[in-house]
């Protein structure tokens, strides 16, 4: 009888131990799931767009020379393709008649920033003086202000995100990204970017690489025959109803 009872008090005690420890247990998922609520969805550029057309956007970032620029503009005047080109304030600076060269063109003109530095690192103020004074310089060449952005170094967080979207620019990054500043041949920027390019996508090169004149008409040739059609990043890009998942990808909402 005295075993029967330890027995009992045992099991008992192991039912309230499992009732305490079930209900913390619900009590904890619920409070998690309420702070995640709470937790705000961080920002996202673009990185590219999500499109059952076969259209993409390739982009050169601006920064440092301009060597290669003009034979850049002939090569895309050649293959009939329309980029976008993002330029930072002193290089707009230096060189105003190619700013007005590449409007000319048909090019679409994007902001870089007037100093290119780590904009995640300045305040609210800083950003918007590194944004507006770019684009002051800008519209006073091609009478025309940016309507996008990219962020030196792909460095960005909440904060530059909504400044720049208060402003009226859509802040872009990319999806394949040439790695032409590596300087490691011709072939290899060839392979990375046919690879890795699909529908939406937004490719970076840099107006200033080595190897520039060599590998983009090889790369237009190849995009084109697979069907692809080339434009300026603000004719890709959704403008409104839109939602981004988490890759940074833009999807049309229904």
């Amino acid at each position: 009888m005295k075993v029967f009872i330890i027995s009992m008090r045992k099991i008992l005690l192991s039912m309230v131990l499992f009732v305490v420890c079930s209900t913390v247990l619900v009590c904890s998922c619920y409070v998690i799931k309420e702070t995640m609520a709470q937790i705000p969805e961080k920002k996202l550029p673009i990185y590219c767009v999500d499109t059952e057309e076969k259209k993409i956007a390739i982009s050169f970032d601006a920064a440092w020379g301009d060597t290669h620029t003009k034979n850049i503009l002939d090569i895309l005047d050649k293959y009939d393709v329309k980029t976008t080109f993002f330029l930072v304030g002193f290089w707009v600076d230096k060189h105003p008649d190619l700013v007005k060269e590449i409007s000319n063109r048909g090019h679409e003109i994007g902001n870089h920033s007037t100093t290119h530095p780590k904009m995640s690192m300045l305040s609210k103020e800083q950003i918007k003086e590194e944004l507006e004074t770019t684009s002051d310089k800008i519209e006073k060449i091609i009478n025309k202000r940016p309507v996008v952005f990219r962020p030196p170094f792909g460095d960005y967080n909440d904060t530059l995100i909504n400044t720049a979207s208060s402003l009226n620019y859509h802040t872009i990054q990319w999806d394949v990204d040439s790695l032409d500043w590596k300087e490691i041949g011709v072939e290899h920027v060839v392979d990375r970017v046919i690879k890795n390019t699909k529908n939406g996508s937004i490719v970076l090169f840099h107006n200033n690489a080595k190897y520039v004149s060599e590998y983009l008409p090889l790369i237009l040739e190849k995009l084109k025959s697979q069907g692809y059609e080339i434009v300026p990043i603000s004719e890709l890009i959704y403008k409104e109803n839109y939602s981004m998942d988490s890759t940074g990808k833009q999807r049309k909402n229904d």
